[in-house]
């Protein structure tokens, strides 16, 4: 019975693995190392601030960021920006005020907008949402060692353009090696020296694409730094618990125990 069942499993794995492949369903994804991976990583301040700009510059026209706060940018840990750009950068964009019945600034207590295009997803999450890695057939394997690769997954779709287009039903698709199936109906959001970087930085399309996936990262996990600290102090207070308690346990039943007896 048992080998029954291995058997039909091994071959379900195989022919899930084989269609999945024929079909082309997953895309190449990426493995870029981010300053924010592992136990120990942090976000980047200046790649934060570069995201945000390419974000504002790039993306906003369609996607939006409508579960961030704008008030997190000047965030520790975060992009870190002062107070008063912080009120600048919010007071640029216009929001519906149901008191006033009319449009005003907004303030940084506001969230960013909401997509512009119904068919643009919003950004907010989308860096927990794209799992960019998996085992065979769709497992998440690979995410044990490599992680769910959402940053990776946004990286390698605005840089899998390979400049080939098609038209179906009215509508371009273009040819993406990352995205799931070799089309997506984006069309390329990037060009090299497309941005102006104020701190000189490396503006190709890959820096650029590395800088805008760290942002939404962000945006998707602002306090993974605190969490990440406060997860080390508890690991630090749980061995140091654990060593008390071992020499307490030591002291306590040395007086049944007795000394250990020597043989000859």
């Amino acid at each position: 019975m048992f080998r029954k069942i291995a058997i039909s499993a091994v071959s379900a794995l195989v022919l899930g693995a084989g269609s999945a492949m024929a079909a082309g369903a997953e895309g190449h994804i990426e493995d870029v190392a981010f300053s924010f991976e592992g136990p120990f990583g942090t976000y980047d301040e200046h790649q934060l601030q570069r995201g945000l700009q390419v974000y504002t510059e790039v993306c906003s026209a369609c996607h939006g960021l409508k579960f961030v706060p704008i008030r997190t940018l000047g965030d520790a840990g975060g992009p870190n920006l002062p107070a008063d750009q912080v009120r600048a950068y919010a007071a640029e964009m216009d929001i519906f005020d149901a008191e006033l019945d009319d449009d005003r600034p907004r303030k940084p207590t506001d969230h960013f907008p909401k997509s512009g295009d119904l068919n643009a997803p919003d950004l907010s999450l989308m860096a927990k949402a794209r799992a960019g890695f998996h085992g065979p057939a769709g497992t998440g394997i690979n995410q044990f060692v490599k992680g769910i690769g959402g940053p990776e997954y946004i990286y390698s779709i605005l840089t899998g353009y390979t400049g080939e287009e098609k038209e179906e039903a009215g509508t371009t698709f273009y040819e993406n090696k990352a995205f799931p199936g070799g089309w997506i109906a984006m069309a390329p959001p990037l060009f090299e020296d497309q941005m102006e970087y104020e701190d000189g930085h490396d503006n190709s399309i890959h820096s650029v694409a590395q800088d805008m996936s760290a942002f939404l990262m962000w945006t998707a996990e602002p306090k993974m730094m605190a969490r990440k600290q406060a997860g080390f102090t508890a690991v630090i207070f749980l061995t140091i618990l654990s060593v008390l308690l071992y020499l307490t346990n030591k002291r306590i039943w040395s007086a049944v125990k007795g000394p250990k007896k020597k043989h000859a």
